[in-house]
């Protein structure tokens, strides 16, 4: 075995593969370079390989979260305060990711307001450009808008609205709450004047569908 194994070795000559006729042969040698290569970048991604780790959704800002994240993310609040109130959580999360731009908006990011609450007088608020829908055309104008802590201080000041409605009429809402399904909920918003857009019981209801909302109301 050992006599054939020499007789082998002697027959491969590597001066033979690189060199034909006295002349070196510059492709083998950058293609046996570009394997070396090949085989030491695989051993060092096998050495640093490091297996990969889920997103904390908790720790990250609200204006940096995906729209399925930003869900994740107040889901559990919207099914305390259906709990509590019986407003659908898959209303509390469509309307807070449509008039928030799903927590990107600068009302939500740096005021924590993320269901669009105007403020009244004497409330801690911050005047913004927003857009109204007025005699069948969108204007720019400029309302106080109230400022909160937290963004679960602004989920339990929009329960509380639609609740206890405005001082001009308590039961302005009802209906948001008492409504048979969501698409009678939805439409009560807009019935009581919550919004201007004609299409938002619409556009809540996209959210709604798209996103499985429904999955958290109890």
């Amino acid at each position: 075995m050992a006599k054939k194994r020499n007789k082998w070795i002697k027959k491969f000559n590597l001066k033979k593969v690189f060199v034909k006729k006295g002349r070196l042969q510059v492709g083998r040698v950058l293609i046996v370079l570009c394997l070396l290569l090949l085989g030491v970048s695989r051993v060092s991604d096998l050495l640093h390989y490091q297996p990969s780790q889920s997103v904390d959704v908790s720790k990250l800002p609200m204006n940096k979260l995906t729209k399925q994240q930003f869900i994740q993310r107040i889901a559990p609040e919207a099914q305390d305060i259906q709990t509590q109130t019986g407003i659908r959580a898959s209303i509390s999360i469509a309307q807070a990711g449509l008039e928030s731009d799903w927590g990107k908006s600068t009302l939500a990011y740096k005021y924590n307001n993320f269901f669009g609450v105007k403020a009244s007088s004497g409330m801690q608020s911050i005047d913004l450009s927003t857009s109204e829908y007025i005699d069948n055309k969108w204007v720019q104008v400029k309302a106080p808008f109230r400022v909160y802590s937290s963004w679960q201080a602004s989920m339990e000041d929009h329960a509380d609205l639609l609740l206890k409605g405005t001082t001009d009429n308590p039961n302005r809402y009802a209906r948001v709450v008492s409504g048979s399904n969501v698409e009678e909920s939805a439409q009560a918003l807009v019935d009581g004047g919550y919004a201007t857009d004609p299409d938002y019981a619409v556009k809540l209801i996209d959210i709604i569908k798209t996103y499985n909302l429904t999955q958290y109301d109890h």
